[in-house]
């Protein structure tokens, strides 16, 4: 799905710009500050409808403008073009087209343009939160699962429903009950769908894992957020008067989480930070893969800001090698485009940007 010309206006300092990338390789340099991670972002907002770096859009939208737009012509798998555009204001709301009809979903411009994102705070993939983890499992669910998004809409309505029911204190179980029935029905599909994509991405993984770095005792696994053998049916049942007690569902779907585990310790606590990256990088490429031969015939594009930081030369093509094996679109920023050097095959077509002081300029 690459970007054939991306337009951007109003995003932090970059002065408004249109761009023709490469299909491929796509390098952004320049000093820090110069607005290279502010085009990842604008490249983010297109396709997530919100920033990468930010949850507040103040900061994004550049100063004295009202909102920021950032507009892209895509090619798609069977070779047509599509458009796609979204703004936002001040005031949080947005406004997105496709091939000029207004779209009322993000979920729209998620499928059209599927990202993934390698920065700084990828690291929250291994030391954050279960959420950071569940977010991971599901952006792979939901681009190879037509019926997942359905099911995850379903399921946070009536999770949200009994949690409003539980805080209330006593209450009668019969009006809890459909609510319950829904939660049941649609946290069971949601886990049915994670854990066959796991079945998928386990090996994905590890096959990616081992062209980077030898971690033979890292261990990939999952938790679906109940007893695994228990349905989840007995499991509320079970924990009904603790759940009162708490004003909130204890299990379920909504507790799911990857685990990483090396000699039955949590893999973060063992590995340096330059191993975490390259196990991030592991993950998000092995979806890449899974993308990529499944029925649905997308590729991703990748957005990796700063990739020489902590990693070596040796693992920077490494790296590269299994990104141009991919043949996707990628964006990489970088202080230096020769921090990249040797790390691409001739024959792979590359553009190289350079940023200075909000100023985009393509060069040789």
């Amino acid at each position: 799905m690459p970007l054939k010309r991306l337009a951007v206006t109003g995003v932090r300092n970059l002065h408004p710009v249109t761009l023709f990338p490469s299909p491929r390789i796509n390098i952004i340099s320049g000093p820090n500050g110069s607005g290279k991670t502010s085009l990842l972002e604008a490249v983010h907002i297109l396709g997530m409808a919100r920033s990468f770096r930010s949850t507040k859009l103040q900061p994004v939208i550049q100063h004295e403008q009202d909102a920021c737009t950032v507009f892209a012509e895509v090619v798609l798998h069977s070779g047509q073009s599509c458009s796609m555009g979204i703004t936002r204001n001040r005031q949080a709301e947005y406004q997105i087209r496709l091939n000029g009809q207004t779209a009322r979903s993000t979920a729209q411009l998620a499928e059209t343009l599927p990202l993934q994102l390698i920065n700084p705070d990828s690291f929250k993939l291994l030391e954050g939160a279960p959420k950071q983890r569940r977010q991971y499992l599901d952006w792979g669910v939901f681009h190879v699962e037509h019926r997942f998004l359905p099911a995850w809409q379903r399921l946070q309505k009536s999770l949200k429903q009994r949690n409003s029911l539980l805080r209330r204190g006593r209450i009668e179980r019969s009006m809890i009950s459909p609510w319950e029935a829904e939660l049941i029905q649609a946290g069971e599909q949601i886990d049915t769908y994670r854990q066959v994509y796991l079945k998928k991405l386990k090996p994905a993984f590890e096959h990616v894992l081992a062209q980077l770095i030898e971690l033979p005792d890292l261990k990939l696994s999952y938790f679906r957020g109940w007893d695994k053998d228990k349905a989840l049916k007995a499991v509320l049942d079970a924990q009904f008067e603790r759940d009162v007690q708490l004003g909130h569902t204890q299990a379920g779907p909504q507790r799911a989480d990857l685990r990483l585990r090396m000699h039955s310790m949590n893999a973060v606590d063992i590995l340096s930070r330059g191993q975490q990256k390259l196990v991030v990088c592991a993950l998000k490429i092995a979806q890449g893969y899974l993308l990529r031969d499944s029925d649905k015939l997308k590729d991703c594009v990748f957005l990796i800001d700063d990739l020489p930081s902590e990693l070596d030369q040796q693992h920077r093509k490494s790296l590269c090698a299994l990104l141009e094996a991919l043949e996707c679109q990628v964006f990489i920023s970088c202080v230096e485009p020769e921090q990249l050097d040797g790390c691409w095959q001739d024959a792979t077509p590359r553009a190289m940007f350079h940023v200075e002081h909000g100023q985009i300029i393509q060069t040789e």
